[in-house]
C-alpha cells in the first residue's frame, strides 16, 4: 500500500485550506470506515450490475455511499474526453479526484471503470490515505463478455467500427494483487455483490 499523495495545482499562489470538520469527524458520525471501492474488468464484466448489487446491500445496512459510473461520468464530468489514450488517462485522473473528495467526506464510493492500466489505477491508489483504496477485480472472460455484448460494443469493435477498444485491439492489464478477485463468468450477481460485502466486514470497513 502507498501513502496519501497530496495533488499540486500549477498555481503555487493556490494554498489547501485546512477545514476543522475532518474525515475522521465525518466518518465517525456515519459509522463506517470510508474506503474507495474500484471495480475494474473488461467491458462486459459485469462491474456496474455487480457495484449496484453491492451499493444495494451497503444502504439496506445503513450505510452512506455513492456509485460512479464509467458512462455516467461522461455525460458531465468528462463529457469533453474522447477514447484517446490520454483522454482516458485523464477520465481515470478526474474520477480518482472526485472519488478522493467522497471519501474525503466519509462515503463508501464505489466506482466502475474498465480503467485497463495498472499505472493509471496505481495513480488513484497513491491519491488516497493506505488502506482506503481497494481494487475489486471483476474477471470475466473475454468470450463471455463477448456473448453478453450489452452495448453492441464488441460486434463493432470487431466490424473495425470503433478503434482502439480493450480486450480487441487494445490491451487490458489485468490486476497483480487485488484486494478483491472476483471469479465472475459463471456466479451470480448476488453471490458476487456477497462476496464483496463479506471481504468489506473481514477489512473491517463495515461491521458484521
Amino acid at each position: 500500500m502507498s501513502a496519501q499523495v497530496e495533488s499540486k495545482p500549477q498555481d503555487e499562489n493556490i494554498v489547501w485550506h485546512q477545514h476543522a470538520v475532518d474525515q475522521a469527524q465525518r466518518s465517525e458520525q456515519k459509522r463506517q470506515r470510508p474506503v474507495v471501492l474500484w471495480f475494474t474488468g473488461l467491458s462486459g464484466a459485469g462491474k456496474s450490475t455487480i457495484a449496484g448489487a453491492l451499493e444495494n446491500l451497503l444502504v439496506a445496512r445503513g450505510q452512506h455511499t455513492y456509485l460512479l459510473d464509467g458512462d455516467n461520468v461522461r455525460h458531465g464530468l468528462c463529457r469533453d474526453l474522447g477514447f484517446s489514450s490520454q483522454d482516458r488517462r485523464e477520465n481515470i485522473r478526474r474520477i480518482g479526484e472526485v472519488a478522493k473528495l467522497m471519501s474525503d467526506a466519509g462515503l463508501i464510493v464505489l466506482t466502475a471503470f474498465i480503467s485497463p492500466h495498472r499505472q493509471e489505477r496505481q495513480l488513484v491508489r497513491d491519491l488516497l490515505p493506505d488502506g482506503d483504496f481497494i481494487e475489486v477485480y471483476v474477471d470475466t472472460p473475454l468470450d463471455e463478455c463477448e456473448k453478453r455484448d450489452p452495448k453492441g460494443l464488441y460486434k463493432k469493435a470487431r466490424a473495425g467500427e470503433i478503434k482502439n477498444f480493450t480486450g480487441i485491439d487494445s490491451e487490458y492489464e489485468s490486476p497483480e494483487n487485488p484486494e478483491i478477485h472476483l471469479q465472475a463468468g459463471s456466479a451470480s450477481v448476488e453471490a458476487l455483490a456477497q462476496e464483496c460485502l463479506d471481504k468489506l466486514v473481514e477489512l473491517k470497513v463495515v461491521q458484521a
